[in-house]
């Protein structure tokens, strides 16, 4: 008490609001919808906005890059073999103008009048038209992945988080055993009786592929089902397929969804993975794992046939992952970086 009564207080030291004569108002907030708070947690990732930006680049060329030339992804010009990036206007600067060690290879070639822009490959194939086919395999695997990851992962967590009991039991000991095959068995097991390529490695996400997500979905399912409006449900009489798809789905559908965003780097690779072991598209179709194994063999010799492929899957692995971070925030806040 000693130090308040050593203050001093003055009649003018406080002032009552409505004796200042500022004019007091109550904001009012307008109510915002999920969505749109989801949206203004995304905007504020600047990783995920760019990653974003990106994929819709990447996935814009995977369907125009192929016209944009005259070259076809099979078509062999002998000759033309390994001949390295030449673009028009930017060989004016110095730059992508076709030559290698300062020697010019178009003029050496006789292909003073093409133009590759990525350069071409050991067989005189235009690597722009092969890495953009090879992006829109590696993008349809990728979608086919997420697809897969809904469908059966998501719906067979649900159903076995759900019940519980035996039946989560015996759906827990099948997802174990498929978990415990290689995928590469798999692939060419099943390369034995489908013909090789997108199929086989579809196949082959339908059967082991999904586990991750399932975990995923069986866990939320778990955490969410002993909430209160759930009771409530079951008390209303609600059937037990409206409460898994109409009060549970809809509140762990964030988590479903980041889960399916991170696993497209995941099937990218794993369609690299095995086009790089030859178990991928068959030739002449290019994947960019199938187009990382025809570099790797000319790789210090000609790295631009290897280094253009490796940037662009790089970039998309990455910009997917910036991608489902950014969802992750957005859809759980509280896991924003403060």
């Amino acid at each position: 008490m000693s130090v308040y009564n050593e203050r001093d207080f003055h009649e003018d030291d406080f002032l009552f609001a409505h004796e200042s004569g500022k004019k007091i108002i109550d904001k009012s907030y307008k109510a915002t919808s999920y969505i749109k708070d989801v949206w203004s947690n995304f905007k504020k990732n600047k990783g995920a906005i760019i990653g974003f930006v990106i994929i819709i680049i990447i996935v814009l060329m995977a369907i125009i890059g192929p016209q944009m030339n005259e070259h076809t992804y099979k078509s062999i010009i002998h000759g033309h073999e390994c001949l390295t990036p030449r673009i028009p206007f930017l060989e004016k600067l110095g730059i992508f103008d076709g030559s290698y060690h300062g020697q010019d290879y178009y003029a050496a070639k006789g292909a003073s009048d093409y133009y590759y822009w990525f350069g071409a490959d050991t067989q005189g194939r235009d690597i722009w038209t092969r890495v953009w086919l090879g992006t829109r395999v590696s993008l349809v695997i990728a979608f086919s992945a997420v697809v897969i990851d809904i469908c059966f992962g998501m719906v067979y967590g649900l159903v076995s988080g759900f019940f519980g009991g035996i039946v989560d039991i015996v759906m827990q000991r099948i997802a174990e055993i498929l978990n415990g095959i290689p995928t590469l068995v798999v692939v060419t097991l099943l390369g034995l009786v489908l013909p090789a390529g997108i199929v086989s490695i579809i196949f082959a996400l339908m059967i082991t592929g999904w586990i991750p997500m399932e975990r995923i979905a069986r866990a939320q399912v778990m955490k969410v089902k002993e909430q209160e409006y759930i009771l409530a449900s079951r008390t209303l009489g609600a059937s037990r397929l409206s409460i898994i798809f109409q009060e549970i789905l809809p509140n762990i559908f964030g988590q479903v969804i980041i889960t399916s965003m991170l696993s497209i780097p995941s099937a990218i690779f794993l369609e690299a993975y095995l086009s790089f072991l030859g178990l991928g598209v068959p030739a002449p179709l290019a994947s960019l794992g199938s187009l990382v194994s025809d570099g790797y063999k000319s790789m210090t010799t000609f790295p631009h046939i290897l280094a253009i492929p490796v940037v662009i899957m790089s970039l998309l692995m990455l910009s997917f992952n910036l991608f489902a971070d950014g969802l992750r925030d957005a859809f759980d806040p509280k896991q924003l970086n403060k």
